[in-house]
């Protein structure tokens, strides 16, 4: 007879009542899933795990008062338990904020059950486990760190040119000449590797120079 898989124990830390009690509804679901301890704010998430040694703990991010979800999230990875934030918010500063935090996964509240029951258990092996707007987003950060260096008035001129200028209106906008367009126009295509107008803005917009 085989034996049953060991559960996973996880602890949840969410300052909303009805959140932890929807969540740990759905998580009991699971057999292999077993939630160990609750808590409503960072300093009781970092106390609990202390004391419970769960496997995964499930962090929001905005807690309310006191520590954030960040800052519980790198006391209690520093203690080698793996933390798999579970948020609504999916900004850059947030993502880059919690990995950096060492959270093992990121995952978004809009996530589907077994999407998160498959991360939890991702999670309790120390694998990464990212919500799909939330890896576009790491990936584009990546591809932004090594973005073609455009001087600023390349990127005034790249600017002009996504508004759809001629070289002669984009001239009279910068105050400069023609000819010095052209001259910028043609450092431009060389950075970012294009020949057109329409290249240049679509590669721009690619690499964040664009606002």
């Amino acid at each position: 007879m085989t034996p049953s898989p060991v559960p996973v124990r996880i602890l949840l830390c969410d300052d909303h009542v009805v959140v932890r009690a929807g969540l740990l509804a759905l998580i009991g679901s699971e057999p292999d899933i077993d939630v160990v301890g609750e808590a409503g704010s960072g300093e009781e998430a970092v106390a609990a795990a202390a004391k419970l040694k769960p496997d995964v703990v499930l962090m929001d991010l905005q807690l309310g008062p006191g520590i954030d979800g960040v800052e519980a999230t790198r006391r209690i990875a520093a203690s080698g338990v793996h933390v798999l934030v579970l948020t609504t918010y999916d900004t850059d500063a947030d993502i880059t904020r919690a990995i950096a935090a060492g959270a093992t996964g990121y995952l978004l509240k809009a996530e589907r059950p077994e999407e998160l029951f498959a991360a939890i258990r991702a999670a309790a092996q120390g694998r990464t486990t990212l919500s799909p707007p939330v890896a576009s987003r790491v990936m584009n950060r990546l591809r932004g760190a090594s973005r073609p260096a455009l001087t600023p008035r390349e990127l005034d001129i790249l600017a002009q040119l996504a508004n759809g200028l001629g070289n002669r209106e984009i001239a009279r906008a910068l105050f400069i000449s023609e000819a010095t367009v052209k001259t910028h126009l043609g450092r431009i295509y060389e950075k970012l590797g294009v020949d057109t107008r329409a290249g240049a803005v679509s590669v721009a917009k690619e690499h964040r120079l664009l606002p």
